[in-house]
């Protein structure tokens, strides 16, 4: 079956300590639970802010630069994601549309390449 990116964005700002409550919390725990019982989570992650990121750029002479922050200058990024396997993009959407619900955000779904 094909493997599914679900990807959850935040604004830059976002802050889980003063954006998020208990019944998010639940909202999300009751959703994985759901994709477990389902069989189709391979692997979930929450993700530190963009701020945190190290961005690693190849120069023309084949050297290495690292910089702090995320490598696009965005005002949101992802915040956290879902690896599923899924027999369809339909079927995908199912799972990404409970996402939007439970994490109250915009998601992104996107396949693997086989």
């Amino acid at each position: 079956m094909p493997k599914f990116f679900i990807a959850i964005h935040r604004p830059d700002d976002y802050s889980p300590e003063t954006a998020e409550d208990q019944a998010m919390h639940r909202a999300i725990d009751l959703l994985n639970e759901e994709m477990i019982a389902a069989g189709v989570r391979v692997f979930v992650g929450g993700l530190h802010p963009a701020n945190k990121a190290k961005s690693l750029l190849r120069h023309q002479d084949d050297t290495v630069c690292v910089r702090d922050g995320a490598y696009l200058n965005s005002t949101e990024h992802v915040g956290g994601f879902w690896v599923l396997d899924v027999a369809s993009l339909d079927e995908a959407l199912v799972w990404g549309r409970k996402a939007v619900l439970a994490c109250r955000a915009p998601v992104e779904v996107r396949q693997f390449h086989r």
